[in-house]
């Protein structure tokens, strides 16, 4: 073997990070006019594609429906063979093909045709018979592949790889998708643990461990053990979260501890979380203040209670 893997692979991402920026650079009406096409559309985005281009439209498709607009992925060849009957007329089609001179989409480009499917082509050369019918080109950047005169599919890919993902945030903003919103497409895995509210893994009302301001400190552990969490949160005349009393409490207030109320040694003011805030940024709270549980309040009353094993079993952290 022969010359230096570091210096072809810096040259490599270099080119494509070329492309990128051209590409950026070159970004104008045209993709807003593709935003606004598929945001009206009631049907899905069908993403077609033939060889490289066909393995990155099937990628782009499923960034597009994991991110809140619908599509799916046709395979340029097979759309000649009776998957044409997938694409409905409320439907937009994107297809893929740097040359956009790809014999295996004419079938599937006449089809937009017929039936006025709007076309989106994705492609280098809007003068191709693809760039020609689309109805908007979603161009890419003349940029050289980074295989040089081998001129094998590298730098192109990358660029349709990256408009594709500019399509579809750009759509998720159009949409105001939320996090919220991306959790219900992504409930397993990491992602989806990340993206798990406190509401999905919190104790309910029934199960916290709650003592009013006037609680005899001996009812109270009563309370704190037969929950299990560890605390007892402490609850005002009007039923809203006043404090908190810990086992650090307890070791601090010993001393007579039988004599006293939960208001006497609770800590004031504790942390508390909202049952829609996210079970990462709950994690993130309980980490850096060093807790192991946060109640979870509405309108300032406890409505559950989240422990540090709850965020942990869920895979959040």
């Amino acid at each position: 073997m022969s010359g230096d893997p570091i210096a072809a692979g810096r040259r490599v991402l270099a080119v494509e990070a070329a492309g990128l920026v051209q590409m950026a650079d070159e970004l104008g009406a045209d993709f807003a006019r593709a935003v606004e096409i598929v945001f009206a559309a009631k049907g899905r985005v069908v993403c077609t594609g033939i060889g490289k281009s066909g393995h990155v439209a099937r990628k782009i498709a499923a960034t597009l429906a994991s991110t809140g607009t619908p599509a799916m992925f046709v395979h340029a060849a097979e759309a000649s063979h009776g998957d044409l009957g997938m694409v409905g007329g409320d439907d937009v089609i994107l297809a893929l093909s740097k040359s956009g001179e790809v014999r295996e989409l004419s079938d599937i480009i006449a089809y937009s045709h017929r039936f006025a499917i709007p076309l989106l082509g994705m492609t280098a050369n809007p003068d191709s018979a693809l760039g020609k019918a689309s109805t908007v080109v979603l161009k890419l950047a003349d940029a050289p592949e980074a295989t040089g005169e081998l001129n094998a599919p590298t730098t192109s890919t990358t660029l349709q790889i990256a408009l594709g993902d500019a399509l579809a945030v750009a759509l998720l903003e159009r949409r105001g998708f939320t996090p919220k919103d991306f959790h219900v497409f992504h409930p397993g895995g990491k992602l989806g643990a990340m993206l798990r509210t406190v509401g999905d893994l919190m104790h309910k009302l029934a199960e916290a461990p709650l003592a009013p301001l006037d609680m005899p400190m001996p009812q109270a552990i009563e309370v704190m053990t037969a929950r299990k969490l560890g605390v007892v949160g402490v609850v005002d005349a009007e039923g809203r979260l006043a404090g908190i009393v810990t086992d650090g409490d307890l070791r601090r207030n010993f001393d007579g501890l039988a004599g006293k109320t939960v208001g006497d040694i609770m800590t004031k003011g504790p942390k508390a979380v909202t049952a829609e805030t996210l079970a990462a940024d709950a994690a993130r709270i309980m980490n850096e203040s060093r807790i192991n549980v946060l109640f979870v309040v509405a309108d300032g009353r406890p409505v559950g209670v989240l422990h540090v094993h709850d965020v942990l079993s869920a895979g959040v952290v």
